[in-house]
Parts: structure tokens; sequence; C-alpha cells
């Protein structure tokens, strides 16, 4: 059963999603702690509600010592056996410290087809851009900013009528099913990274919009 930490900052709606997967009967992974650098996040009250441990690790103390405050979230989450960190909303860039301290054992959820539309305004950027299509990227996290190597990808279209919000719900809609199924591949041990590449192993034929970015069998 791998311990798993969710950091947040905001409303979490992508931990409430592994949230509910995890406590499924048989779901290879459970969620340890959620941990907000925002005292005011709505997503802890959910989690309380919902029986998992909270921690508030404010940054604004720590200043512009990024390090310092990675060195107490390091901390806090080995103090909870943690053995796979999902960034879900975690508004907060990551120095290369903590994402070599974590390295292959840090993953996030981005709201675009990396390596296309890094960065914030995503659904903006995608219709001003006039792009087709659209979705998500679940992906092991490197110092850069929404980079790293790629382990899985959902497709939607962008549609004529849409604008951001419309284009963000159905977005949303596929977070949702594929970072569950991310991390119960990663729980099941199927993940592996070799030169910045991800392979997934033992796994069939993904489903509709779902589809890794590489497969062995």
């Amino acid at each position: 059963m791998l311990n798993v930490a969710i950091l947040i900052s905001g409303r979490g709606s992508n931990m409430e999603a592994l949230v509910r997967a995890t406590q499924k009967p048989g779901f290879p992974a459970r969620i340890a702690c959620v941990i907000s650098n925002n005292p005011d996040a709505a997503g802890l009250a959910w989690a309380k509600e919902n029986s998992i441990e909270t921690a508030v690790l404010d940054h604004r103390p720590y200043g512009q010592d990024r390090q310092k405050y990675e060195q107490a979230l390091d901390a806090l989450l080995k103090n909870h056996g943690v053995q796979l960190v999902c960034l879900a909303g975690f508004m907060r860039l990551l120095t290369s410290w903590f994402t070599e301290e974590w390295r292959d054992r840090l993953v996030n959820i981005h709201p675009s087809l990396l390596p296309a539309f890094p960065g914030l305004h995503i659904h903006e950027k995608v219709i001003d851009y006039g792009a087709r299509f659209s979705g998500c990227t679940v992906h092991f996290v490197r110092a850069e900013m929404d980079h790293g190597p790629i382990i899985a990808q959902a497709a939607v279209p962008v549609l004529g009528d849409d604008d951001a919000e419309t284009l963000a719900a159905r977005v949303l809609e596929n977070e949702h099913k594929l970072y569950p199924q991310v991390l119960a591949w990663i729980a099941e041990g199927r993940v592996n990274v070799y030169q910045e590449r991800t392979f997934i192993t033992g796994v069939g034929a993904p489903e509709s919009q779902m589809n890794p970015q590489e497969t062995e069998k």
C-alpha cells in the first residue's frame, strides 16, 4: 500500500478525485496526508470531513528562502511516511533541491497537452491560439515549470463556441479520471523512467481519452 501525500493551495478538486479513488476497495494506495501552504485552502476542510489527516505549512514566514521552506516540507512528508507526492493545485514553484530529493516520486497534473501551453491562463491561450484539441497531462516533476517525463495524457476537443470556462470544465472532467488511474499504475509498480521517458508495463488498451505516453507488455 503506497503512502501518498497531496499538496494543495486551494479547493483541491483533483485532491477529492484522488481521495475518492483511494477509498475504493482494492485501490493500491492510501492518502497519508493533505498538506497546504495556504491556511485558508478550501480543500483542507473537505479532507478533514473525509477523515484525511491535514497539515498547514504556510510559506509566508519563510520569506524568500524557498529551500528552507522546502526542507520543512520534506521533513513533514517524511514524518508521515510518505512515499509519493501528488501536486493538486499547489501554487508554489519547487526548487531543484526538492525535485531532486523526490525525483520520480513527485507527480503533477497540468491542464494542457504538454509540452504545449505550460504556465498559467492555459485555456485562454488554447482558445486564442486556435488549437483544435486540448487536454491534461500527468508527469513527473522537474525543477523547470511544467516539465518532466510525461506519464499519461487525456485529449478533449476545443469546440467553436468554447470559452475558457467551458473548456476548463471539459478538461477538468478528464483530470479527475486520469490522475487516479496514473496513481494506481504508480502504486502497482507499473511506471518506470528511463532516460527521461516513462514506460508503463502491463497496461492494456487505455480507456477512451486516456492515452499513456508509451506502453510495454
